[in-house]
Order: structure tokens, then C-alpha cells, then sequence
């Protein structure tokens, strides 16, 4: 029976081909491989039924069959795209190929007589014989809980999802070579950690048999990358998993991607240049523009950025007070949920979350956050109690964190401080404190300036996804 993409018994599961006959052989290789789309671009510019006299030899999967007679059509689909095959059975003999086989076929590239670029096959071998029904072949894998959790299949019958995830590696790719080429040096620092911190998280907590110890999976690189700046390393970064025990949302995964840098003798207004020009470059670099549609809105990502001061902006929301009863008033007369915050840092959180975020929609650097929310910024030069923080949006959805790092000892042992009294008023998420982080500010660390960015988050945007689902190959999901 004839299948197409384009029609024909749509509604039915694909058949798997039998199992070879017992003692066949499949080929264990097929080197020298050309990819589709680079005979895709061969064919194309040849006239119709014009055979090109270059032998070319492809693999990939078939996911679809027509017959007609003495010719036989297949569409052959590898990571860089989909042609037409053209089998005639005087060269290829009998094709006993089934829909969702892995198959190598060497041929000369052509042009249908519809004009449809093509390979005609000489000979064709099968790779791997499909075992399992694939979905149907016109509508896909279309289930998205089912695309989550069968990532193998929804790769396989998607292309759009192909190319996100191709994406997402040229994104990475991107970055990397951006901040190389900055002077940067790529470092890896512990995934294990005997204390938590640089972030205000719950994290998931671990047992070494060896060490006879607990350990927590990282939150955040921050503090062990601010001990290289004290180690004279200077500008430094890293791209790694990050681990938080938390809730799941369109924006949150527990394993996720960050990047992080440190660099010495800048500031916060220093690091918004470079983040607006890192992002600027990663766009031009992976989709050409860098205008995007994400969440239903036209944003360019072209620096430099809107930039406004958080206090100005609660103002504007009628909830700027440093009062802890008038701002959970203020709030509850909202809506908002506050009988369970004990803080006023919580409280706030909650107002920028409500009320500030959804309007920063054109790329915004927010900046100037209050010393409760910042433990580890340096105060600004006019205000004791604003610290030098900014955070980074597009279309309502925050992408990353950074400060003019504090660099007193001393006053970083009273931030922590400052924050177990958050702990003790009821904030889990406050930051545990790190000993041997303040001995190593002892030693002296220079001015710097420091960034957290979400990968996943870029991707996001960059992609125009709405969930961050759709660009982690393998997300959290309930058993």
C-alpha cells in the first residue's frame, strides 16, 4: 500500500517491517555518507530529468513510499533534511523497505520530471529494520506529553523540532565563542558541593559513601568561580547544569542550563554592555536577526537596552514601601496570596514578580535592587540600602542576574548574616552562608563584575518557544 506525507490512509499506524531472516547480515557501516541537503542543492539547479553523472550516497530513514509500477518514490529524511528518492527496479531490484527504516543508498542526483530534486538510486542496502509502528506519518507525534516523554520519536517525526534542537547547539556554540574571543577562560567547578549558595534556591540534597558526607547539587557556579577571580584568573566563565528543588513551570525546569561569568576590574554597567552585545551576537549568529516573535510579541534584540530602576517601577505600581505590614496590605488587597511570607525581601519578590515583570516585554535591564534581595552586590555610592543588581528581560520573562560583586569580606559575612535572619523569619530560600567564600574574599578580590543567564531561557527566545519543555531534550516529567 502506497504513503505519503501528503495523503492517503492517514489515520492508521505505519507497519513494521518483519524481522530479517534468521542469519542475514546488515552492514555494520555506511561511510562516506554525503548529507541531504547538500544533494538537495546539487539537484536543484539541474533541468528536469536531467541526471547529474556524480554518485552520491546517502542514509537516513524512510518515512514515506508511493509505487508506481516500475518506479518506486521514497522519502529519505536525515538530520540536515528530506529528498526524494527515485527507484527504478531495473537498477535497484525488488524494495523491500517499510516506513521508518534506516537505509544507505547510493545514486546521482536528479530532478523529477515535476521538478522535484531528487536522487536516482543505483543501489540500496538496509541499516536497521523499524521493529515498532511509528505515529502516523502525516500528523506526527502529536500528543505534547507523549513528545516529552518519547523524545526519540517526536525527533524522529518532527523536523521543526530537529531544527530547534540544532538550534539550541549553535546557541551554546555562540556563546562560547563570543566570550573566547572576549579573553575569557572556559573553567568547570564542583557539581557536588559541601554547601549550597549563590542563589536563593532549595537545593537537592546527596550522600558521599566514601566521605561519609552529605552534599548538595550546585544552585549556582557563582561562589566557586569568585574564588578564581581572588585566584588571579580574572575573567573566567562557565556553562553548565545547575540543580534547584523546585516547582515546574513554563520558565522552570529543576536540571537546568547556566552561564556564568566573572570578570575583574568591570562593574554592573560594564557587564550590561557585554550581556547586550553577547545576546546581539548569539541572535546574528543562529537565525540571522535579531528580531524574534516570543510570547506573542515583535522584540529586537539589538543593543543597546532599555534600562529603568526597580524602585521607579514599583513606585509606578503604588508598592514601594520598606514597611512590612503596609506592603503585604497593599498586596493582599490584590489578590496576592501573602499569609505565608515572614519576610519583607518575600513580600517584594512578589511585587516584582506580579507587577513589574509582565510590563518589561521590549528587551529591559532592571536595575538597582534592594540589599535584602542582593547578598551578594556591592551598595551603590548614593544609597546604602540599593545595591548594584540588574536583572534582564524579554517579553515579560526574566533571562539572567548580575552584579557588581561585593568584594569586603567582612561586609559579605554580614550579608550572610542578614540572610539567616531571613532564614529564621521563614525564608527557605535564603542563602546559607559559605565560611570558607568569605575566607577566600580575605585574601583581597578585585572590583568585579559578575552574570548568571538562563541558556534555556535565550534559547527560548530565540527559538520563539513558549515553554521551556520544548528546548530541553529530555525535561522533568512525573512518573
Amino acid at each position: 500500500m502506497s504513503r505519503s506525507l501528503d495523503g492517503g490512509d492517514q489515520g492508521a499506524e505505519v507497519p513494521a517491517s518483519p524481522a530479517p531472516e534468521r542469519g542475514s547480515q546488515l552492514q555494520k557501516r555506511f561511510p562516506d555518507r554525503d548529507e541531504v541537503a547538500s544533494v538537495r542543492a546539487e539537484a536543484e539547479v539541474l533541468e528536469p530529468g536531467v541526471e547529474s553523472p556524480e554518485s552520491r550516497r546517502l542514509a537516513g530513514r524512510v518515512l514515506a513510499r508511493r509505487d508506481m509500477g516500475k518506479l518506486v518514490f521514497l522519502d529519505l529524511v536525515d538530520r540536515s533534511g528530506r529528498i526524494q528518492l527515485m527507484c527504478p527496479l531495473a537498477r535497484t531490484g525488488e524494495v523491500v523497505v517499510h516506513l521508518g527504516d534506516v537505509v544507505g543508498v547510493t545514486g546521482h542526483p536528479t530532478k523529477s520530471r515535476r521538478g522535484e530534486a531528487s536522487l536516482i538510486v543505483d543501489e540500496l542496502v538496509l541499516l536497521s529494520p523499524i521493529r515498532a509502528p511509528l505515529p502516523d506519518t502525516f500528523h506526527g507525534l502529536t500528543d505534547v506529553e507523549q513528545r516529552y516523554r518519547r523524545r526519540y520519536l517526536d525527533l524522529l517525526m518532527n523536523e521543526e523540532v530537529r531544527g530547534d534542537f540544532v538550534l539550541r547547539a549553535r546557541v551554546v556554540t555562540a556563546v562560547r565563542r563570543f566570550l573566547d574571543a572576549e579573553g575569557f577562560i572556559e573553567v568547570e567547578t564542583p557539581v557536588l558541593q559541601p554547601r549550597y549558595g549563590g542563589g536563593f534556591a532549595e537545593p537537592f540534597q546527596t550522600h558521599s559513601n566514601v566521605l561519609d558526607q552529605d552534599l548538595y547539587l550546585r544552585i549556582a557556579t557563582e561562589l566557586y568561580l569568585k574564588r578564581l577571580i581572588v585566584g588571579g584568573l580574572e575573567k573566567v566563565y562557565e556553562l553548565g547544569k545547575d540543580f534547584r528543588n523546585e516547582g515546574v513551570s513554563y520558565k522552570h525546569n529543576p536540571e537546568f542550563t547556566q552561564l556564568e561569568w566573572y570578570e575583574a576590574f568591570a562593574d554592573y554597567r560594564d557587564t550590561m554592555s557585554r550581556m547586550e552585545r553577547l545576546v546581539e551576537f548569539a541572535a546574528v549568529e543562529t537565525i540571522g536577526t535579531t528580531r524574534v516573535t516570543f510570547k506573542g510579541h515583535d522584540v529586537n534584540l539589538k543593543a543597546p537596552w532599555r534600562r529603568v530602576r526597580l524602585v521607579e517601577e514599583l513606585e509606578a505600581a503604588g508598592l514601594w514601601t520598606r514597611d512590612f505590614g503596609e506592603l503585604s496590605e497593599r498586596l493582599a488587597s490584590r489578590g496576592i496570596e501573602v499569609s505565608q511570607d515572614r519576610t519583607w525581601a518575600q513580600l517584594v519578590d512578589k511585587a516584582i514578580t506580579a507587577y513589574v515583570e509582565p510590563r518589561l516585554i521590549e528587551p529591559t535591564i532592571l536595575y538597582d535592587y534592594p540589599i535584602e534581595l542582593s547578598p551578594f552586590a556591592r551598595s551603590t555610592d548614593d544609597d546604602p540600602t540599593i545595591t548594584e543588581r540588574f536583572e534582564f528581560y524579554v517579553g515579560g520573562m526574566e533571562l539572567g542576574n548580575a552584579f557588581s560583586e561585593l568584594n569586603d569580606a567582612q561586609e559579605q559575612d554580614e550579608r550572610f548574616s542578614m540572610q539567616a535572619e531571613e532564614g529564621a523569619g521563614g525564608n527557605v530560600e535564603a542563602e546559607q552562608g559559605d565560611p570558607d567564600y568569605v575566607e577566600a574574599l580575605s585574601y583581597g578580590m578585585p572590583p568585579t563584575g559578575g552574570l548568571g543567564m538562563g541558556i534555556d531561557r535565550l534559547v527560548m527566545v530565540l527559538a520563539g518557544k513558549e515553554s521551556i519543555r520544548d528546548v530541553i531534550l529530555f525535561p522533568a516529567l512525573r512518573s
